[in-house]
């Protein structure tokens, strides 16, 4: 079980939650940028400042994630074995605002990032296709 009280489990939920979607956004920036400056080099010119700025919005994109449940649209609590907490997954079979943000989170951190990765690996992947290509015929 949980040995630490509430409030320590709704700050280890938080953390938990902020540092895997800022992870998971800042990984889906890197590969917009890649995909940027491979695949489109005209645009992808980026300086000091506009690498700050995407840090910035990953954080901001995580946090507003992370709060959500502390803002009580979402829930923290104990996992399903009780040894660490994280989102109730439990409480979306109960409350519709649950599943409304689980329903969003899955969406908007999972689906949305993943996909846009994907996409621009598969840009990037072409590209280099087309650049091996044009490279062997001359």
């Amino acid at each position: 079980r949980w040995l630490y009280g509430k409030q320590i489990c709704l700050f280890y939920a938080f953390c938990g939650v902020l540092f895997g979607i800022c992870s998971l956004s800042t990984l889906t920036l890197l590969s917009t940028v890649c995909c940027l400056k491979i695949c489109f080099p005209a645009y992808g010119k980026l300086m000091r400042k506009h690498g700050q700025i995407l840090i910035a919005c990953a954080w901001t994109y995580a946090a507003i994630f992370a709060c959500s449940p502390l803002a009580h649209w979402g829930e923290y609590g104990a996992e399903p074995y009780g040894t660490a907490c994280c989102i109730d997954w439990r409480s979306t079979n109960e409350n519709t605002v649950a599943m409304s943000y689980t329903v969003v989170l899955f969406v908007f951190c999972f689906i949305l990032p993943c996909g846009v990765i994907v996409t621009s690996y598969s840009l990037i992947l072409v590209t280099v296709k087309e650049s091996r290509k044009a490279v062997e015929q001359h």
